[in-house]
Formats: C-alpha cells, structure tokens, sequence
C-alpha cells in the first residue's frame, strides 16, 4: 500500500502541476512497514488558494494517457483498486469498480439490498455514456476535502489513489463529503469545463465511494448508496 502511495505521489508530481510532499523513504523496520512524506505546515486554504487548486486540477486532468488504469494497483482507503489497463473505460469502471464494490458488499452481508439493483445499474451503464467519451486523465483518485491543503497559499494534495480514468471521477470526490468551496468549481470549470451530463455520472462515480465506505465503516453508508442506485436506474 505504501509502495503504491509513493509511486502515486511521483506520478502526480512528474505531472507538475499541484504540489505533493516529497517522498523520503518507504520500506520495512522491525516487521512494521512505513512510508516517510516530507513535512508540510498546513495552514487554512484561502479563497485564492481554492481557485489556483481549481485551475491546476484541471490543468492536471490535461495530463492524459492512451488508455485507462494504471501501471500497477493500489488502494483506495485499505481497500485493494484493481487498475488493470483497458481502452474501454465503460468496461474499466464496470469490472474494476463498480463490480468489484458490489462483489465485496456481498461477501460483506449486503446482497440481498445491493446485488440486484447493482447487477441492474451495471447492464444500464452505457445509457450514461451514449454521447460522452472521456480522457484518460491523470487523477488523485480520492479526492476529499482531508486530502488537499494550502502552505503559504498553495495547493498541495496528499494521500492519492492514482489512476488514469474520467476525470469526472475526482470532481463527484470532492462533491460527496465537502471541504470545497464555490471559487474551486468555478475556476475549474472556467480552465476546462465540465461535458453535458455530467450531473448522472458524478452521482455513478460516487456511488463507488460511497459503496466502499459502507464495505469498510458498515451500514449507516447503506441508504445513501441505494438511494444513488436507485436514482441512476
């Protein structure tokens, strides 16, 4: 997981766009594994900071590759992020998303709610995507409001879950828990605005989060992840 998160956080620095902290060491001691970041005092972002992040963010999702995934898997929080390379992102986001999510809220005890609708929502996904092609953007893939700072005014995010993919992906992140203000979208969507139907699949690609919260913190995640089920059926 550690191994993942430095090569995450190289990845995005190579892009040189927004701020990450250094990568120190990341190894082994004593049986106990550990990653060392370089120290960053955070300090309250500003009205500024939020929209110079806006601008970099999309100037990040500029940095593209052919096709979608990654070189390697990581995790996103301690759950294993399958990130095979595909050129299909329907695909992608089914088998290695989606449908990863749904098989662990079985193992989990949540079948009998989720397994029908999911299974359900899975066969539809294509209606979502009829006139909409995405990039395969470079993406913080985790995105929340803990995962971003200001030192002296500048952007830094942290803690990644790198992979190429929509970059529709990160803005519904940042939307689910808050942490982002009205100068954030708007000088993201001034850099490179957002594609019209936009709003259903921001709800689909946080259904994932939401699903993996309920996978790892139980189920008072469970309502508002069938309630995104229900809405995108």
């Amino acid at each position: 997981m550690f191994e993942a998160e430095a090569d995450g956080l190289k990845e995005l620095r190579s892009a040189g766009e927004i701020r990450v902290p250094d990568v120190i060491d990341c190894g082994t001691a004593n049986g106990q594994s550990y990653i060392i970041l370089e120290h960053l005092p955070l300090e309250p972002a500003s009205r500024e900071t939020g929209q110079r992040f806006g601008e970099q963010l999309a100037r990040l999702h500029r940095h593209t590759e052919d096709g979608f995934g990654w070189f390697r898997d990581n995790t996103i929080g301690p759950t294993p992020q399958i990130n095979t390379p595909s050129d299909d992102w329907i695909e992608f986001f089914r088998a290695h998303r989606l449908g990863y999510q749904l098989d662990l809220a079985t193992t989990n005890g949540y079948g009998a709610h989720v397994e029908g609708p999911g299974r359900a929502l899975m066969n539809r996904l294509p209606e979502l995507f009829a006139d909409y092609a995405p990039a395969a953007s470079l993406l913080h893939g985790d995105l929340w409001g803990g995962n971003w700072g200001s030192v002296n005014g500048e952007p830094v995010i942290f803690d990644p879950a790198v992979y190429y993919g929509d970059r529709e992906s990160d803005i519904a992140m940042t939307m689910l828990f808050g942490g982002f203000g009205r100068p954030f979208y708007d000088a993201y969507e001034r850099t490179w605005p957002m594609a019209p139907g936009h709003e259903q699949r921001i709800k689909l690609y946080q259904l994932y989060h939401l699903l993996n919260h309920l996978n790892l913190f139980g189920r008072s995640y469970l309502g508002r992840a069938m309630s995104l089920i229900n809405d995108l059926l």
